[in-house]
């Protein structure tokens, strides 16, 4: 019999850093286990105070650290906005090698619900993955130099997601049990057989399923390259093998979408499904028209006060879910979750997302990056869970996000202003400054959103009016929006978020998402 083993959670000052351990959860019992479980190291959040006498300027001068990937700035007033620039510069932990000096985005804000008012709440920059380091430099100067004025209580936070489990292909690790944990909830079709080839030249890994025990398998020689996305890369497999559940489409599209529409849907689908029976039990397709020119007079989407803790019913005919990584297969540390989810009535959009930060991480680091991102929205901005509802990797693999099931409402904290009735989804990676998406990552995007959609029957190329819960910075407190149902970050908070080069693929995305 297994016995599972669960590390405190504490802190410790070292050389002036403030050290937490989270709790992992590890198994032993057979000695392979043991020696795996000695190869592990628990996912730790660590701070440095920024020093300086100028209320403009502060600084953490080039010093050793702990091991660690993932870093952001905090400060002590979730309102207050830095205004100016941050830096950091980290000295690599295999080459030894300092990088240059990299900018630090600002485009986070608490949630406008009460998980925003909470004491713990900070202000911070977005988390930046830097890969594994050991060294770290960094400094902050407010707009108008050193004679301006800093946010109070400046923190450099540095999170190392810990090494929790054995590879096993394309992302997905074995942590614990592998048939599930803590809140996450597995998907209820999910494919036993299906190999996902990792889209790489010459070499693909047969990517278990949840119930598979772990073998090792060697790393990809290649990542994904950056090819234009216009066409999917050379050799790279279908998005969707021919094995998928005969609940999903048998044939992805091809190349570009066709040209879209001059002409408006004449409204949106019943949110109730249609009780003329369809073949298979499939439910009946989403228009596919991408609509055009001026917003139509949908009808206003309006969220009904406060969320509930109870998740509501799905729909009773519901569209075959994709393959998703449980947050019990990345490492969630589900210690760190102190509140139950908050449930909304249904899902009417999905706001499409990036993490910024680097575009050369390997599909194998996927589940560190999240497992990053959940401890630096817990620890450092003082969020109840990670922010997304959902993340996709350059690979094409979606992972569950915030817990509280997949297939239910759950209130997320990734679009200021509209987190009410709607989804976030986030890919891995920068797609401002000449990232290009991998058409996996689109596919899965597409592929995710319009299922998420489709659970309430809303049609992924429609439009629906949303009414902004504050003011965002493009649209005022209580102002109603009318937005495409699948659309980008910025589309509701000023912010250069999903960044140019994703945000120009949501058309097509929006085509894809309503063919499946």
């Amino acid at each position: 019999m297994k016995r599972r083993t669960w590390l405190a959670v504490g802190s410790v000052v070292l050389g002036g850093s403030v050290v937490t351990a989270v709790a992992v959860a590890t198994t032993s019992g057979t000695s392979d286990e043991q020696a795996r479980s000695e190869r592990m190291r628990p996912v730790a959040a660590y701070t440095e105070t920024f020093q300086g006498g100028d209320p403009g300027k502060r600084s953490v001068p080039r010093k050793d650290t702990r091991p660690f990937s993932m870093l952001g700035v905090s400060w002590e007033d979730p309102e207050a906005e830095l205004d100016g620039t941050a830096q950091i510069r980290t000295r690599s932990a295999q080459s030894g090698q300092w990088t240059r000096w990299q900018d630090l985005d600002f485009d986070i804000r608490p949630p406008e619900t009460d998980e925003g008012q909470d004491s713990g709440v900070r202000g911070a920059s977005e988390p930046l993955w830097v890969g594994e380091s050991d060294g770290v430099e960094a400094r902050v100067l407010a707009e108008g130099g050193e004679s301006a004025e800093l946010p109070g209580g400046l923190r450099l936070v540095m999170i190392d997601p810990g090494v929790l489990g054995e590879d096993i292909g394309k992302g997905w690790r074995k942590v614990g049990d592998m048939n599930g944990g803590g809140n996450s909830q597995e998907p209820s079709q999910q494919p036993t057989t299906e190999p996902t080839p990792e889209p790489s030249q010459g070499e693909s890994s047969t990517e278990p399923s949840p119930s598979a025990s772990a073998t090792e398998e060697p790393e990809p020689s290649q990542e994904p390259s950056q090819q234009p996305t216009t066409e999917a890369p050379t050799g790279e497999p279908s998005p969707e093998p021919s094995t998928e559940p005969t609940g999903e489409p048998s044939t992805e599209p091809t190349g570009e979408p066709t040209p879209e529409p001059s002409t408006e849907p004449t409204g949106e689908p019943s949110p109730e499904p249609s009780t003329d029976p369809t073949p298979t039990g499939e439910p009946t397709p989403e228009p596919s028209t991408e609509p055009t020119g001026e917003p139509s007079a949908d009808p206003s989407t309006e969220p009904t006060g406060e969320p509930s803790t109870t998740a509501p019913a799905p729909s009773p005919s519901e569209p075959q879910t994709p393959r998703i990584v449980s947050r019990a297969q990345w490492g969630a540390d589900e210690s760190l979750v102190e509140d139950p989810p908050s449930y909304m009535s249904r899902v009417d959009a999905v706001f499409v997302h990036h993490t910024a930060g680097t575009n050369s991480y390997t599909c194998t680091q996927s589940a560190s990056i999240i497992r990053g991102i959940l401890t630096y929205h817990v620890k450092t901005n003082g969020w109840n869970d990670v922010g997304y509802n959902f993340f996709v990797d350059k690979c094409g693999t979606i992972f569950e996000g915030r817990a509280g099931g997949v297939d239910k409402a759950v209130r997320g904290a990734h679009t200021y202003g509209f987190n009410g009735n709607s989804a976030g989804v986030s890919l891995l990676g920068n797609y401002e400054d000449g990232g290009r998406p991998t058409q996996a990552a689109l596919d899965a995007i597409a592929r995710i959103s319009g299922w998420k959609l489709g659970l309430y029957g809303a049609d992924p190329a429609g439009k629906v009016t949303l009414t902004a819960a504050a003011d965002t910075g493009v649209w005022k407190n209580g102002e109603r929006a009318t937005l495409y149902r699948i659309s980008g970050h910025r589309d509701g908070y000023a912010t250069l978020c999903p960044g140019a080069d994703l945000y120009s693929q949501l058309p097509a995305i929006r085509t894809r998402a309503a063919s499946s």
